[in-house]
């Protein structure tokens, strides 16, 4: 996208493709379509865009693209640049997927991992004491209690280090996976624990 369209109908097929199924698959992620949307057409244009630019594009309206833009602005995954001769804000998006992933997964760790932790700690600690509930009870809270943590520990593991590190840290996980297959296949399961 060179050039700034008028609309997403004139964009190619590829492009209008991706940034409708971009919005999409934004529920999924814990945002509305439209900022989602957004993030998209921002992050696919080799052009920064201005809020009525998106507004035209995409269709939607003014009040919800400048909603969106604030949401983005907060996540860090678009920022605004200036140009010159224009006073309107203008904003592009981070173009280097791992940096996303790394801003999503902080987002989703916020809204999903912290809570989770929190409430699951606060449980497992009021079931202690509590005579009602079972030992079996007490085992299953402490388990998903661990379980949570490991993850939120493995997150802040994974956000610490550099992205070309990550990379090929997934890398060598699918070798290890693949590796993992393969003895699983010649060993028995109880040389695997």
């Amino acid at each position: 996208m060179t050039e700034i369209t008028k609309s997403i109908e004139t964009m190619p097929d590829a492009v209008r493709r991706f940034v409708l199924q971009w919005g999409d698959m934004g529920n999924s992620w814990g945002v509305n379509r439209t900022v989602a949307q957004i993030h998209a057409l921002l992050y696919i244009s080799e052009a920064p865009l201005n809020a009525e630019q998106i507004t035209e594009i995409l269709g939607v309206a003014r009040s919800n693209v400048s909603n969106s833009l604030k949401e983005l602005l907060n996540i860090k995954t678009i920022r605004r640049v200036p140009i010159a001769g224009d006073r309107r804000d203008y904003y592009t998006a981070e173009t280097d997927v791992w940096e996303i992933a790394k801003r999503v997964a902080a987002v989703r760790k916020a809204r999903e991992i912290d809570p989770a932790l929190e409430t699951l700690t606060y449980c497992l600690d009021a079931a202690q004491n509590d005579k009602d509930v079972s030992a079996e009870q007490r085992r299953r809270l402490k388990e998903m209690q661990e379980f949570t943590a490991t993850m939120d520990r493995w997150y802040t593991q994974m956000q610490n280090i550099p992205t070309g590190t990550l990379h090929r840290l997934i890398q060598m996980g699918d070798k290890i996976v693949g590796l993992l297959k393969f003895t699983s296949r010649k060993q028995p399961k109880e040389h695997l624990e």
